[in-house]
């Protein structure tokens, strides 16, 4: 069986976004009920030197439904600024990043295969074809933010496993 672009990103997507959309809903439910403001987690960083937990959230959505935006128009970049965005606000970027995927088709994203992208920071632009992006650059940076945003509410107490990290999979019916 072949796999197309579609399985390769954007069911993968919606299953871990559906996954964080869980684990930080249950992150907000740890934090009331032991009375801190889920405010003080945004700028919360695993290391010194690492991005704080609002920025791996944000980019899962930005290495989700934007990397799909970058597929279709030719070209991804890092965002030129991410929004200072409080619990709620990074519970709803997620919630929108999967609202969004969810409109996407399989006949226009499997449209796109094949298709030249470049990724583009500053003056370097690194070429790809569409699945060589989604499969060695997207998805690994999609999966490294969700999984340092998870690890970030564990560090934090947060009482969390691997299934609610992995979200709704995709079984045998």
């Amino acid at each position: 069986m072949a796999v197309s672009l579609y399985d390769l990103s954007v069911t993968n997507y919606l299953q871990t976004l559906g996954g964080m959309e869980g684990f930080l809903g249950r992150g907000l439910a740890h934090f009331q009920e032991n009375k801190i403001d889920p405010n003080e987690i945004v700028e919360t960083r695993l290391y010194s030197d690492m991005l704080p937990f609002r920025f791996q959230v944000l980019a899962t959505a930005h290495h989700s439904i934007g990397a799909m935006r970058g597929v279709k128009d030719g070209l991804f970049a890092p965002p030129a600024q991410l929004p200072p965005l409080d619990y709620a606000g990074l519970q709803k970027a997620v919630t929108e990043a999967r609202e969004a995927l969810q409109k996407l088709t399989p006949a226009d994203v499997n449209a796109l295969e094949g298709k030249d992208v470049t990724f583009q920071i500053r003056d370097t632009k690194i070429p790809f074809t569409a699945e060589g992006f989604v499969q060695s650059f997207s998805l690994p940076n999609f999966y490294f933010h969700a999984t340092t945003a998870y690890d970030i509410l564990r560090s934090k107490g947060v009482p969390l496993g691997k299934r609610d990290f992995l979200g709704r999979m995709r079984l045998k019916a």
